[in-house]
């Protein structure tokens, strides 16, 4: 079993910068890949960023440019660094990891995020 902790998460104007963290524990040799992903009212979950253990990125079009994701293995954490925040950026943002030998895929509580003036 994985846990996933994320923190940082808060109310910020639109234009400005938020930090997340996620600190995984229990058994992180199981995954390799992390991401991030983000729910807002009335919308589907969708994934925002994910890197893998050899720091290889991939992002949503939607925060290309404003997203960076990034990860300290020795700490077992995954960082997203957002920039230039929009209102449409709000959501329930989620730590996700999938097992590199089951279906299994590990998933932390959520922190909300909300871009209002």
């Amino acid at each position: 079993q994985v846990q996933l902790v994320e923190s940082g998460g808060g109310l910020v104007q639109p234009g400005g910068s938020l930090r997340l963290s996620c600190a995984a524990s229990g058994n992180v040799f199981s995954i390799d890949a992390m991401g991030w992903y983000r729910q807002a009212p009335g919308k589907e979950r969708e994934l925002v960023a994910v890197i893998t253990s050899g720091f290889d990125t991939s992002y949503a079009d939607s925060v290309k440019g404003r997203f960076t994701i990034s990860r300290n293995n020795a700490r077992n954490t995954v960082y997203l660094q957002m920039n230039s925040l929009k209102p449409e950026d709000t959501a329930v943002y989620y730590c996700n990891a999938p097992s590199r030998y089951t279906n299994e895929v590990y998933w932390g509580q959520g922190t909300q995020v909300t871009v209002s003036s």
